[in-house]
Order: C-alpha cells, then structure tokens, then sequence
C-alpha cells in the first residue's frame, strides 16, 4: 500500500509536504527531503558559449592571454600611514597642518603583487630538478649498534656536566672566604657537661663502688640513659 492509498484526516496544507519532520517514512523507501526539482528536460550548471573557430583557427592563430592594462596602470593608494608618521615627525599635529602637508607631499603604497614579479624570471635555473627530493635511506647499521641511544646519552651527560659547572660558577662568583673571627662568631666552642649530682654532705667523698668494666662502657650506659629519657618525665628521667 502506498502513501497515496492512505486516507489522511483533516485539511491538507501545502507545508506538510514542505517539512520534512512532518512527513511519515515509507515503508522500503529512503525517507524524502522535501526538495522540489525541476523539470527533466532541465540541464544543470552554466553553458559555455565560445567562437573558437574550430581547427583551423586553433592552427592559424594562437590566442594568448593578455594582462589587464588597467591594473597596470592603475595608481597605487596613498599611504596615509607613511605620511601621519612623517607629519608626526615633522611637529605638525593639528588637522590643517596634516591636510597642507599631504597636498606638499604625495607617498603611495607599494603594490606587493608587481613586486613579487618584477623579480621573478620565466625560465627557471640551471641545473633545477622539479618534483619532491627523495628520502634519504634509513641507516639500519647505525639502528643496530644502538648509536643513536648512546648519542643521545653522551649529550644529556654533557649537558649535566655544563650545568653543573654554571652552578659551581654561580656559587664562587660571590662567596665569602671564612676566617677564624667569623668561624668563632658562628660556631660556640664545646663546653663539657655538668657532673652529677650530688648531696653537699657526699661531694668530696669518692665512689665506693664501680659497676662498670671500663669507662667505655660507662659512657656508653649513660649515652644510652640519656636517649631513652625522652619518652620519660623529669630533670633527670
């Protein structure tokens, strides 16, 4: 069943087959854009209508192309850019001064295109080869022997070493030499511990005892009394 079989409820406006979100797909059928095209006698793009004359003109005669003479001698545009800046130059800064100015003085823009020819040759250099140059093939020796990774490892350790050497230069260049005021100044000098402590009544009496092997082991028992203390309240831990 086609959609001209169907029986549609309602008035039928010409926007319903205009719109193409209002137009229900057929069933096997692509679904319609709702353009109108012309009749089938219809030819599409532009007619080119040429006089050549055929063969025998193209054999007889050849038509070159010729370069407008218009733009050539055309007169290039002022350029007021040149000339404000000149004026500027020149001290002259009200309105009439510049139009005064601009009637003495005539710059023109330069024209990029006649430019760009006027060096140009018709016929190209010697020895030119047109076309892309060939690329050149790839070294697989030196792929192999992995040369290009110790290229690259001889380089980044150069490059290390002159930055090091920057920074040893930066840290001379304005360094102060010690000496010993300075060093006294800086650094306090060593100062033995305070002894034990004692009752006034015991201290010119000498120890009765001596628990330790030696004076090393001494030390070292304090040394250790000492660190663990920490986790300890009180002077003396």
């Amino acid at each position: 069943m086609s959609r001209k079989d169907l029986q549609c409820l309602g008035s039928q406006r010409p926007s319903l087959s205009a719109n193409p979100l209002l137009i229900a797909p057929e069933l096997g059928k692509s679904r319609k854009r709702c353009f109108s095209l012309p009749s089938p006698d219809f030819t599409y793009g532009m007619r080119t209508i040429c006089f050549d004359g055929g063969v025998a003109e193209a054999v007889s005669i050849w038509h070159a192309a010729k370069g407008s003479m218009a733009r050539q001698n055309q007169t290039p545009e002022k350029d007021f850019i040149a000339l404000n800046k000149m004026a500027a130059q020149n001290g002259l800064t009200t309105a009439q001064e510049q139009s005064q100015f601009r009637a003495c003085h005539d710059i023109r823009r330069r024209d990029k295109d006649r430019d760009s020819q006027l060096g140009k040759s018709r016929y190209p250099p010697e020895g030119m080869t047109f076309g892309v140059s060939t690329r050149p093939s790839t070294p697989l020796f030196e792929l192999l022997e992995n040369r290009y990774g110790e290229k690259w490892l001889t380089d980044r350790r150069e490059a290390e070493k002159r930055q090091r050497d920057k920074i040893k230069e930066q840290s001379l260049c304005g360094k102060v030499f010690e000496t010993n005021a300075s060093l006294l100044r800086r650094h306090s000098a060593p100062v033995d511990p305070p002894p034990l402590w004692k009752m006034k009544r015991f201290s010119k009496i000498p120890a009765s005892l001596n628990t330790f092997y030696s004076d090393k082991e001494r030390s070292r028992a304090f040394n250790y009394h000492m660190s663990d203390s920490i986790g300890r309240k009180g002077t003396i831990g």
